[in-house]
Protein backbone atom coordinates (compact mmCIF):
# COMPACT_ATOMS: atom_id res chain seq x y z
CA UNK A 1 0.00 0.00 0.00
CA UNK A 2 2.48 2.23 0.81
CA UNK A 3 4.51 1.69 -2.46
CA UNK A 4 1.28 2.71 -4.29
CA UNK A 5 1.21 5.98 -2.25
CA UNK A 6 4.55 6.44 -3.28
CA UNK A 7 4.18 5.57 -7.11
CA UNK A 8 1.09 8.43 -7.03
CA UNK A 9 2.90 10.87 -5.36
CA UNK A 10 5.92 10.25 -7.74
CA UNK A 11 3.32 10.35 -10.52
CA UNK A 12 1.44 13.27 -9.78
CA UNK A 13 4.38 15.44 -8.76
CA UNK A 14 6.20 14.74 -12.42
CA UNK A 15 2.55 15.87 -14.06
CA UNK A 16 2.63 19.00 -11.99
CA UNK A 17 6.36 19.60 -13.59
CA UNK A 18 4.81 18.82 -17.02
CA UNK A 19 2.01 21.03 -16.57
CA UNK A 20 3.97 24.23 -16.40
CA UNK A 21 6.44 23.55 -19.25
CA UNK A 22 4.51 25.67 -21.65
CA UNK A 23 4.38 28.73 -19.51
CA UNK A 24 8.05 27.74 -18.50
CA UNK A 25 9.03 28.85 -22.01
CA UNK A 26 6.83 31.66 -22.66
CA UNK A 27 7.71 33.04 -19.48
CA UNK A 28 11.56 32.69 -20.34
CA UNK A 29 10.80 34.26 -23.67
CA UNK A 30 9.31 37.18 -22.63
CA UNK A 31 6.91 37.11 -25.28
CA UNK A 32 3.18 36.04 -23.51
CA UNK A 33 2.13 36.00 -27.15
CA UNK A 34 4.49 33.80 -29.01
CA UNK A 35 2.68 30.89 -30.84
CA UNK A 36 5.59 29.25 -31.54
CA UNK A 37 6.22 29.12 -28.23
CA UNK A 38 2.83 27.84 -27.08
CA UNK A 39 2.64 25.11 -29.89
CA UNK A 40 6.14 23.26 -28.31
CA UNK A 41 4.95 23.84 -25.08
CA UNK A 42 1.44 22.20 -25.54
CA UNK A 43 2.85 19.94 -27.84
CA UNK A 44 6.27 18.90 -24.79
CA UNK A 45 2.54 18.85 -22.07
CA UNK A 46 0.67 16.60 -24.19
CA UNK A 47 3.31 14.08 -25.26
CA UNK A 48 4.64 14.17 -21.73
CA UNK A 49 1.27 13.65 -20.07
CA UNK A 50 0.32 10.70 -22.50
CA UNK A 51 3.62 8.71 -21.87
CA UNK A 52 2.96 9.19 -18.05
CA UNK A 53 -1.10 8.35 -18.34
CA UNK A 54 -0.15 5.39 -20.61
CA UNK A 55 2.07 4.02 -17.80
CA UNK A 56 0.34 4.41 -14.88
CA UNK A 57 -2.73 2.88 -16.41
CA UNK A 58 -1.18 -0.65 -18.15
CA UNK A 59 2.86 -0.29 -17.66
CA UNK A 60 3.14 0.75 -14.00
CA UNK A 61 6.60 -1.43 -13.66
CA UNK A 62 8.01 1.10 -16.75
CA UNK A 63 6.95 3.71 -15.01
CA UNK A 64 8.92 2.79 -11.51
CA UNK A 65 12.05 1.85 -14.16
CA UNK A 66 11.71 5.32 -15.20
CA UNK A 67 11.72 6.64 -12.04
CA UNK A 68 15.36 6.20 -12.13
CA UNK A 69 16.34 9.00 -14.04
CA UNK A 70 16.49 10.27 -10.65
CA UNK A 71 18.71 7.82 -9.10
CA UNK A 72 21.75 7.74 -11.33
CA UNK A 73 24.31 4.32 -10.64
CA UNK A 74 20.98 2.53 -9.27
CA UNK A 75 19.92 -0.99 -10.70
CA UNK A 76 24.10 -2.02 -11.82
CA UNK A 77 23.80 1.02 -14.39
CA UNK A 78 26.68 1.16 -16.53
CA UNK A 79 29.57 4.02 -14.95
CA UNK A 80 30.10 5.37 -18.20
CA UNK A 81 26.62 6.04 -18.47
CA UNK A 82 25.91 7.92 -15.47
CA UNK A 83 28.45 10.52 -16.33
CA UNK A 84 27.15 10.22 -19.12
CA UNK A 85 23.65 11.72 -17.51
CA UNK A 86 25.52 13.69 -15.58
CA UNK A 87 26.60 15.71 -19.17
CA UNK A 88 23.40 15.75 -20.85
CA UNK A 89 20.23 16.26 -18.53
CA UNK A 90 22.11 20.36 -17.71
CA UNK A 91 22.42 20.42 -21.40
CA UNK A 92 18.87 19.33 -22.08
CA UNK A 93 18.04 21.98 -19.36
CA UNK A 94 20.39 24.41 -21.48
CA UNK A 95 18.73 23.86 -24.68
CA UNK A 96 15.41 24.26 -23.35
CA UNK A 97 16.14 27.42 -21.75
CA UNK A 98 18.04 29.00 -24.90
CA UNK A 99 15.91 28.27 -27.57
CA UNK A 100 12.71 30.96 -25.97
CA UNK A 101 16.05 33.43 -24.54
CA UNK A 102 17.52 32.98 -28.48
CA UNK A 103 14.20 33.34 -30.70
CA UNK A 104 12.50 36.03 -28.24
CA UNK A 105 13.95 37.70 -25.44
CA UNK A 106 17.46 38.76 -27.06
CA UNK A 107 16.93 37.33 -30.60
CA UNK A 108 20.36 36.14 -31.24
CA UNK A 109 19.27 34.79 -34.21
CA UNK A 110 18.25 37.14 -36.63
CA UNK A 111 16.78 36.16 -40.59
CA UNK A 112 15.80 32.38 -39.44
CA UNK A 113 13.98 31.00 -42.57
CA UNK A 114 10.34 30.62 -41.85
CA UNK A 115 9.77 28.00 -44.31
CA UNK A 116 11.84 25.88 -41.77
CA UNK A 117 8.95 26.09 -38.87
CA UNK A 118 6.80 23.52 -41.00
CA UNK A 119 9.54 21.42 -41.08
CA UNK A 120 9.99 21.78 -37.57
CA UNK A 121 6.79 21.00 -37.12
CA UNK A 122 6.96 17.51 -38.99
CA UNK A 123 10.04 16.29 -36.95
CA UNK A 124 7.87 16.95 -33.56
CA UNK A 125 5.15 14.83 -35.17
CA UNK A 126 7.56 12.05 -35.83
CA UNK A 127 9.46 12.39 -32.82
CA UNK A 128 5.96 11.63 -30.86
CA UNK A 129 5.37 9.03 -32.92
CA UNK A 130 8.36 7.07 -32.19
CA UNK A 131 8.71 7.85 -28.37
CA UNK A 132 5.05 7.59 -27.49
CA UNK A 133 5.14 3.94 -29.58
CA UNK A 134 8.67 3.06 -28.04
CA UNK A 135 6.85 3.34 -24.69
CA UNK A 136 4.08 1.55 -25.66
CA UNK A 137 5.94 -1.01 -27.15
CA UNK A 138 9.30 -2.18 -25.00
CA UNK A 139 8.01 -2.61 -20.81
CA UNK A 140 12.12 -2.52 -20.38
CA UNK A 141 12.64 0.80 -21.49
CA UNK A 142 14.83 2.11 -19.01
CA UNK A 143 16.10 5.77 -18.72
CA UNK A 144 19.47 4.16 -17.57
CA UNK A 145 22.00 1.77 -19.49
CA UNK A 146 21.64 -0.97 -17.54
CA UNK A 147 20.31 -5.02 -18.15
CA UNK A 148 17.08 -5.58 -15.93
CA UNK A 149 18.00 -8.91 -14.31
CA UNK A 150 15.30 -8.36 -11.64
CA UNK A 151 12.46 -8.08 -14.09
CA UNK A 152 14.01 -10.57 -16.29
CA UNK A 153 14.79 -8.39 -19.32
CA UNK A 154 14.13 -9.63 -22.70
CA UNK A 155 14.51 -8.62 -26.38
CA UNK A 156 12.22 -6.31 -28.15
CA UNK A 157 12.04 -6.74 -31.55
CA UNK A 158 8.22 -5.45 -32.92
CA UNK A 159 6.14 -2.74 -33.44
CA UNK A 160 8.59 0.09 -34.12
CA UNK A 161 11.27 -2.10 -32.55
CA UNK A 162 11.01 -3.80 -36.27
CA UNK A 163 12.02 -0.38 -37.86
CA UNK A 164 15.26 0.94 -35.97
CA UNK A 165 16.94 -0.58 -32.84
CA UNK A 166 16.40 2.90 -30.76
CA UNK A 167 13.66 4.39 -31.70
CA UNK A 168 12.95 5.88 -28.53
CA UNK A 169 16.86 7.65 -29.34
CA UNK A 170 15.09 8.24 -32.68
CA UNK A 171 12.53 10.49 -30.88
CA UNK A 172 14.93 12.28 -29.32
CA UNK A 173 17.38 13.23 -32.17
CA UNK A 174 13.64 14.42 -33.89
CA UNK A 175 12.85 16.75 -30.91
CA UNK A 176 16.64 18.16 -30.85
CA UNK A 177 16.02 18.64 -34.07
CA UNK A 178 12.68 19.78 -34.48
CA UNK A 179 12.08 22.30 -31.74
CA UNK A 180 14.10 24.81 -32.62
CA UNK A 181 13.65 24.69 -36.46
CA UNK A 182 9.94 25.28 -35.31
CA UNK A 183 11.37 28.18 -32.91
CA UNK A 184 13.80 29.94 -34.79
CA UNK A 185 16.79 29.21 -32.90
CA UNK A 186 20.35 28.62 -34.49
CA UNK A 187 21.51 28.66 -30.75
CA UNK A 188 19.18 25.62 -29.89
CA UNK A 189 20.10 23.91 -33.25
CA UNK A 190 23.53 23.78 -32.18
CA UNK A 191 22.43 22.22 -29.22
CA UNK A 192 20.32 19.80 -29.74
CA UNK A 193 23.14 18.90 -32.53
CA UNK A 194 25.74 18.35 -29.83
CA UNK A 195 22.69 16.04 -27.42
CA UNK A 196 22.14 14.25 -30.91
CA UNK A 197 26.03 13.07 -30.52
CA UNK A 198 25.74 12.84 -27.10
CA UNK A 199 22.81 9.89 -27.80
CA UNK A 200 24.93 8.80 -30.59
CA UNK A 201 27.66 7.61 -28.30
CA UNK A 202 25.31 6.43 -25.56
CA UNK A 203 23.53 4.43 -28.37
CA UNK A 204 27.10 2.72 -28.94
CA UNK A 205 28.17 1.78 -25.78
CA UNK A 206 24.53 0.38 -25.11
CA UNK A 207 24.66 -1.50 -27.74
CA UNK A 208 28.22 -3.44 -26.61
CA UNK A 209 26.68 -4.22 -23.38
CA UNK A 210 23.32 -5.50 -24.95
CA UNK A 211 25.18 -7.58 -27.29
CA UNK A 212 27.17 -8.82 -24.46
CA UNK A 213 24.65 -9.55 -22.12
CA UNK A 214 21.32 -9.38 -23.27
CA UNK A 215 20.17 -12.97 -24.58
CA UNK A 216 19.16 -12.69 -28.06
CA UNK A 217 20.27 -9.14 -28.76
CA UNK A 218 22.96 -10.49 -31.50
CA UNK A 219 19.97 -12.21 -33.60
CA UNK A 220 17.75 -9.64 -32.67
CA UNK A 221 20.71 -6.94 -34.81
CA UNK A 222 20.36 -9.75 -37.64
CA UNK A 223 17.24 -9.09 -38.54
CA UNK A 224 17.03 -5.33 -37.31
CA UNK A 225 20.28 -3.65 -39.19
CA UNK A 226 19.98 -0.42 -38.42
CA UNK A 227 20.32 1.64 -34.83
CA UNK A 228 18.55 4.79 -35.34
CA UNK A 229 18.43 6.09 -39.43
CA UNK A 230 17.63 3.40 -41.73
CA UNK A 231 20.19 2.92 -44.20
CA UNK A 232 22.26 4.90 -42.68
CA UNK A 233 23.25 3.39 -39.35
Amino acid sequence: MKTQQKSKIKFLLIFICALILPFDLVFISGNWLWPEGWIFGIWLLGLCSLNLIYMYRYSPALLEERYRVIRPGSGGQKRWDKYLIYISVPSLVLWLAIMPLDAQRFAWTTNFPIWLEPLGLLLLIGSAFFMFRSFKDNPFLSPLVRIQVERDQKVVSTGVYGFVRHPLYLGDVLLFLGAPLLLGSLYGFIIGLYLSILFVVRIMGEEKMLLEELEGYVAYTQRVKYRLIPYVW
